[in-house]
């Protein structure tokens, strides 16, 4: 099977001490990317560094100039000629095996295949209630999706996560790559687009990470508060897709279950969770009508308002 000539882009900022298991988990890939491009947001610690002596290229910019779509589009545009895959991962997604690159990249010898979305299992150290969100947004089957699938799979249809994805160049070039200015969910957008055109994507269940997080109810309030932001702005993926309302109910289920059988503690805390949530969404729906010094401290990328 001929190999894809692929590149590998990862932003970064004080990554930390995960960091060097990322650079080892990579360094022990059976396949090694062509390119490894890292926009470097001005870290102060020794993450950059780490990258220039692994003899990953590096590219900096202003922390205040981040933004999750113009910044990838922008490693994209450091892709050689003969790039014909562009990877993506964070700087706190680490490969869970030897073969996950060469597993993501599978899919792509379907011509019809222009995005592929990895799964992500829970770091060692994830809580109960991380862990339930890993196992419920990442199953252990393989899907491939396409606009014959919107009716059954609504919203689900386009979800793809950049933490962990790969797309193929061309397409990507064709359909303008990632919104330049969005707030999250460049890579929903950017799938959603593709569905449309008529392409297929794929979640991968054998392609794997490790990539979980740990939120306070702040937190999960300001996340949420974000994604309502992006659906208010971003009206047609709903229009077309369906709305979320209906995932967050399977969701909420689903970890209340989770809970009862595995640790029902958490379930104060689950619940709180739920609320912080919930309002936190339904704020970020009707931000164009709050002042926005008060979006500026509702939000978790505060970067987007500047």
């Amino acid at each position: 099977m001929k190999k894809l000539n692929f590149s590998l882009c990862i932003p970064i900022y004080n990554a930390g001490s995960k960091w060097r298991d990322w650079i080892i988990a990579y360094k022990s890939q059976t396949l090694q990317a062509d390119q490894v491009i890292v926009i470097n947001s001005s870290s102060t610690d020794q993450t950059a560094v780490l990258a220039e002596q692994a003899g990953f290229f590096v590219h900096t910019i202003a922390k205040c100039d981040f933004n999750h779509g113009r910044t990838r589009n922008q490693a994209v545009r450091f892709c050689e000629k003969k790039t014909e895959i562009v990877v993506f991962l964070t700087q706190d997604a680490i490969l869970a095996s030897p073969t996950a690159l060469e597993e993501l990249l599978k899919p792509f010898h379907d011509e019809q295949v222009v995005a592929v979305c990895g799964r992500q299992l829970p770091h060692l150290d994830a809580n109960i209630l991380a862990t339930h969100a890993r196992l419920f947004n990442y199953p252990a089957e393989s899907k491939i999706k396409s606009k014959a699938d919107i009716p059954s799979l609504g919203i689900k249809t386009a979800f793809m996560s950049n933490s962990f994805s790969a797309y193929r160049k061309s397409v990507f070039d064709e359909l303008g790559g990632f919104p330049e200015n969005t707030i999250l969910a460049e890579d929903m957008h950017l799938a959603a687009r593709m569905i449309l055109a008529g392409y297929k994507v794929i979640y991968s269940a054998e392609a794997k990470v490790y990539h979980s997080h740990n939120y306070s109810l702040i937190e999960e309030f300001k996340r949420y508060f974000d994604i309502g932001v992006f659906q208010q702005k971003e009206h047609w993926i709903q229009e077309q897709f369906g709305k979320v309302s209906g995932e967050g109910k399977k969701f909420v289920i689903s970890e209340l279950r989770f809970l009862l059988k595995n640790n029902l503690l958490w379930i104060p805390k689950s619940l709180l969770s739920t609320l912080f949530k919930y309002l936190g969404f339904k704020l970020g729906r009707i931000w164009n009508k709050l002042p926005i010094s008060v979006v500026k401290i509702l939000s978790m990328h505060k970067g987007y308002w500047k």
